[in-house]
């Protein structure tokens, strides 16, 4: 279950710094228009808000990097911590933004939450 644990958990620092190259990149462009479904005018409008945003889930990122290279106890901790922290973005942003965030972020982080609990 370890090693099931940790490529969840790599696959959801993966995720986040995808999340992080749309948000703070690409949030003008196609890819990141086709994420936000805004119209070129608005993408611009938002870009500054997108590039926070984005800069938030690459600090989630790099806290499930760390939870993966640090030994234990702390990388448990730490694994634990940014894992939760992702699942309370993922809802408050399925509430208040689109709920297919539900899908695309919380359900992934609940399944490597539920995972590295188990394993450890």
């Amino acid at each position: 279950m370890a090693v099931v644990a940790g490529v969840l958990v790599g696959l959801m620092a993966a995720l986040q710094a995808y999340f992080m190259v749309l948000e703070m990149f690409l949030w003008d462009r196609a890819p990141g228009r086709q994420l936000s479904g805004f119209d070129a005018e608005m993408a611009v409008a938002t870009k500054p808000l997108a590039a926070n945003q984005g800069l938030y889930n690459g600090f989630l990122a790099a806290g499930l990097v760390w939870g993966l290279v640090a030994d234990d106890p702390v990388g448990f901790q730490v694994t634990v911590f940014f894992l939760v922290c992702v699942l309370i973005a993922g809802i408050y942003g399925a509430i208040t933004a689109n709920p297919r965030i539900l899908i695309a972020q919380t359900l992934p982080a609940a399944l490597g939450l539920a995972a590295v609990l188990i394993a450890g």
